[in-house]
């Protein structure tokens, strides 16, 4: 989330402390988001996958995703998990808990890195 300077990061599950509870984190998300005007509420789901072919590999493949969004102001939809009735994906309007499973597992972080690996593979094999 860029107004938290990168917060809460990688310790996203953890932002509200332990035990780990979806509905505090976002709670704390949209508190701390309160006073940040809607032209500044970008955010992005960043995930990375690599894939050693042995312990000492030269050359791993390392792929990456970035899913860009904004954090909006109230929860909304009911699938998916953690952040995903936050974040708004602006292409498609929806937050990821409002879009069907198949539409997220297209277009999510993980979905561009896992592409990124497909490719890559293909190039080897």
């Amino acid at each position: 989330v860029d107004a938290l300077g990168g917060a809460p990061g990688l310790y996203s599950a953890r932002y509200a402390g332990h035990p780990t509870n979806a509905a505090a984190n976002n709670a704390k998300l949209l508190d701390a988001m309160a006073g940040v005007p809607d032209g500044k509420r970008s955010a992005r789901f960043y995930a990375v996958i690599v894939l050693l072919r042995h312990a000492t590999d030269p050359q791993p493949l390392i792929c990456e995703g970035r899913w860009e969004g904004q954090i909006i102001r109230e929860l909304r939809g009911t699938n998916g998990f953690g952040y995903n009735p936050v974040f708004l994906d602006t292409t498609h309007g929806l937050t990821a808990a409002e879009m069907e499973p198949a539409l997220k597992n297209a277009i999510s972080h993980r979905a561009i890195a896992l592409q990124q690996l497909k490719q890559q593979l293909a190039t080897l094999y």
